[in-house]
């Protein structure tokens, strides 16, 4: 059933099984497996079934730490979620991120690896990725042969491609719309997570449109999964019972913010850059989704180095001192000044689309000769994971939004280790570029000034800060004094408030956090299922 709350006729208090708040990836995901074990479920959606200024407003907060993308621009705030505009990598991550490493302060998940399995296996059936294979294994299915990088240096993985436009979307959830147990509830902005006096259970969801009308819920177990830094804002603001917000007894909701820097770590002196672009792009099997590898600290090489788990492509470009492109210049400002209305989204996966075509029949005559007409050169780009740190955090403002509530600021903040980290990267591939005889590596000036400073660099890409991935602010944890949530992603204290999402992540890894978000939610499910 589909609700509006800002119909008239709509009541202002529902009960429940679960009360799920969020209908992103996560939220969905969540809210279909629940359905189809009989629970009856109320799905809270902040936005409408598609984008309104009014609403993704509400997402604006300030950014009080290193630069970062304005907060409205960040995420979408209406049925789908962000991943209405996702780009559909997919890669889980390694049972080394899962670890404690002793070189990574606050390292180590309360779960392994073997933990996720199963679950992973789920979220990537639900995406439709084919074979599950994410290793080197894959160049002999694609019939292609990988630089033979030494394997104590360089791994090689393969990010996997969701091709179906915006999964989540209000218009591939007919089955939620239709099912007898469960309520859709549009414009239903959560303004309070109400504890109970004891502050050991949640008794209500307060949501409320922006014309004022609220609505209260009772259910037997809460789920939040309104991503990371909305999460965090959520317990923080919720404070009539704990005096810091819900969960917060021990200062850790908001802490431990993550996200994949991106940076150029290398510029790569060699006779035919558009071959090594054209090796690594991505690729189109003839059965299954697109592939595309990426260039992966080792193991032993993040042991011996003492380094995080980072990853790296190939990018050929004009020389960057050049600044940027006309055509890019065009796409940047189209991206930043237009709204993500169903139209320009649809410009979007146009523009997409256009890029995929090309990547498929360019040849490489025609890629040669258009490399040297325009000097374009090759480099070593960085999708870094960035190490666990306490005071990269979601805050609390004192500007207030429409609904009353106070704006989110966040205090991003890097370490030096997370620098170093895509230091040792860049230099491996030197070392293995020379030893093969390649080419030269000269990593950048940057990366060896002996700070955790990190320059925002437009010419790096259509993301050059970083991947739009908001990790670790409600972090799973063994304990309450060093995280949010236990390994069942329940909040300590509270046995029927839940987070579902990458907020609960200990680390990031380098993959991209949507497959295993979901893996994670599959398990949330089969939790709560034994609870009910």
């Amino acid at each position: 059933m589909l609700i509006d709350l800002r119909d008239a006729s709509v009541p202002t208090e529902l009960d429940t099984d679960v009360c799920i708040a969020g209908a992103g990836a996560a939220g969905v995901a969540l809210s279909r497996s629940l359905v189809q074990r009989g629970h009856d479920v109320c799905l809270l959606e902040a936005g409408g079934m598609d984008f309104q200024q009014s609403t993704q407003d509400l997402c604006a907060g300030q950014n009080v730490g290193m630069e970062y993308y304005e907060l409205e621009h960040s995420r979408l705030r209406f049925f789908g979620g962000t991943t209405n505009i996702w780009g559909g990598r997919s890669v889980p991550l390694d049972r080394m991120d899962f670890e404690q490493r002793d070189w990574v302060p606050h390292s180590g998940w309360p779960i392994s690896l073997d933990d996720l399995q199963s679950y992973y296996r789920i979220a990537h059936d639900s995406l439709e990725l084919g074979d599950y294979d994410y290793t080197h294994d894959l160049w002999d299915k694609l019939q292609l042969t990988p630089i033979d990088f030494d394997p104590e240096e360089i791994a090689h993985l393969f990010w996997r491609f969701d091709t179906k436009e915006e999964r989540f979307n209000s218009t591939q959830v007919d089955d939620l719309v239709a099912a007898g147990n469960v309520r859709i509830v549009l414009h239903a902005n959560i303004v309070q997570v109400q504890a109970d006096e004891n502050a050991r259970t949640i008794r209500r969801l307060v949501a409320s449109t922006l014309e004022g009308k609220q609505l209260k819920v009772r259910a037997k177990h809460f789920v939040l999964a309104c991503g990371a830094i909305e999460n965090a804002r959520l317990l923080l603001i919720s404070n009539d019972v704990e005096a810091s917000g819900v969960g917060n007894s021990n200062d850790q909701v908001g802490r431990y913010f993550m996200e994949h820097p991106h940076g150029r770590i290398a510029y790569i002196k060699t006779d035919d850059p558009a071959w090594f672009w054209a090796q690594y792009r991505k690729r189109y099997p003839q059965s299954g989704p697109p592939v595309a590898p990426a260039l992966v600290a080792s193991q032993t090489l993040q042991r011996e180095k003492r380094i995080l788990h980072s990853a790296a492509t190939f990018k050929i470009q004009r020389n960057p001192e050049l600044g940027l492109g006309i055509s890019k210049k065009v796409y940047l400002n189209l991206k930043h000044n237009l709204s993500a209305s169903k139209s320009n989204r649809r410009l979007w996966h146009i523009y997409r689309g256009i890029q995929d075509w090309l990547q498929r029949h360019l040849s490489m005559t025609l890629l040669r000769t258009a490399t040297r007409a325009r000097g374009m050169e090759l480099y070593l780009m960085a999708r870094a994971e960035q190490a666990p740190n306490p005071a990269s955090r979601v805050l609390l403002g004192d500007e207030r939004d429409a609904l009353g509530c106070r704006r989110a600021h966040l205090d991003w903040q890097l370490l030096e280790l997370d620098k170093r980290s895509v230091l040792e990267l860049a230099r491996a591939v030197g070392r293995e570029f020379s030893r093969l005889k390649l080419g030269q590596l000269q990593t950048s000036k940057w990366l060896e000034d002996g700070t955790a400073v990190w320059p925002v660099d437009p010419t790096v890409g259509n993301h050059p800060i970083g991947g739009y991935h908001h990790m670790g602010t409600t972090r799973m944890s063994d304990t309450p004094s060093s995280g949010v949530v236990d390994s069942n992603c329940t909040v300590h204290g509270y046995g029927n408030l839940h987070i579902a999402g990458s907020s609960v992540f200990t680390t990031g890894g380098w993959a991209n956090p949507t497959l295993t978000l979901l893996a994670l939610t599959h398990r949330l499910a089969d939790h709560i299922d034994g609870l009910l």
